[in-house]
């Protein structure tokens, strides 16, 4: 595996970054997790405005011109030979002291590129579904950092599937100060009842899923069912018809227990069932992403 850090193409074993890097002291800095697919890199121009979005809500500089990022991403695959696979993109504010002066990072943002194939869930839980909880972690505030900020400071998501494991669910809800769900450790979600597909809106403090969006531009337009935002509490997933989650690395995938109450028939419905169907169509497509 060939991994790219500022310009400089390395092994595995010897990528390494400075144990002042303030993504390390401090979880400062950003991240894009990607998908490739047949030889195309999957709604790429999205993440990158979601990464120089991020980059610019926490005042950090990225290292260079979005363009470049661009090439830097299509040429680590190549290297790797990869036509098929995952990208993490990560972009840190870089090396400074053990102090939190930003100003003390003098020599500008750390560029990581790592590709490798990923399967996030095996094949069979697209069938039998995941099992989600109810989170006691809540969602950070929109007055906090916000949670559209894809940031290196993943802590709260890594304890809340942390309290998934321990309950033997795959995927927790993180709920807003108010108790409307918000999104999981690392998806989106939504849920169908009685034809309606409904997703929490983007004011409560959520991650803005490329995946996501895609579903939305789907339903409406293969579906003809537009997604309503809006808020709702956990016992509308218990009562709703079918669940799923997205997102870049699980895609589409359906959840049938919360909290060890079974949602629906208990199995992934037909209209998720449609909607994989349709998204990887999608993803196989000349339009849904940029050539490596």
């Amino acid at each position: 595996m060939k991994i790219y850090i500022n310009g400089r193409i390395c092994e595995k074993e010897e990528a390494v970054v400075s144990v002042f890097d303030h993504g390390l002291l401090y979880g400062d800095g950003v991240f894009e997790g990607i998908r490739a697919y047949n030889g195309r890199v999957f709604r790429l121009d999205d993440h990158l405005r979601r990464l120089q979005k991020s980059a610019e809500t926490i005042l950090l500089p990225l290292p260079m011109p979005i363009k470049k990022i661009e090439a830097a991403v299509l040429d680590t695959l190549r290297l790797n030979r990869l036509k098929d696979g995952y990208i993490r993109l990560i972009v840190t504010r870089g090396v400074g002291d053990l102090g939190l002066d930003m100003r003390k990072c003098k020599a500008g943002g750390t560029l990581i590129i790592i590709t490798d194939h990923i399967e996030l869930y095996p094949d069979a839980y697209y069938d039998k579904g995941l099992e989600l909880i109810v989170s006691t972690i809540r969602q950070r505030r929109p007055d906090q950092l916000a949670p559209t900020v894809k940031s290196l400071n993943y802590l709260a998501n890594v304890l809340a599937r942390a309290e998934a494991t321990r309950a033997g669910a795959q995927e927790a809800i993180l709920l807003s100060t108010d108790g409307y769900v918000t999104e999981c450790s690392g998806d989106n979600i939504f849920f169908i009842r009685e034809g309606t597909i409904v997703t929490p809106p983007m004011h409560i403090g959520i991650l803005e899923g490329v995946t996501r969006k895609v579903v939305m531009e789907l339903c409406r337009d293969k579906l003809g069912t537009p997604v309503v935002e809006r808020l709702f509490a956990p016992s509308e997933l218990q009562n709703a018809d079918e669940v799923f989650l997205t997102g870049s690395a699980a895609e589409i995938i359906p959840a049938v227990k919360l909290d060890g109450r079974t949602i629906g028939s208990g199995a992934a419905g037909p209209i998720t069932k449609k909607l994989i169907g349709i998204f990887r169509e999608y993803a196989a497509t000349p339009g849904s992403g940029t050539p490596i």
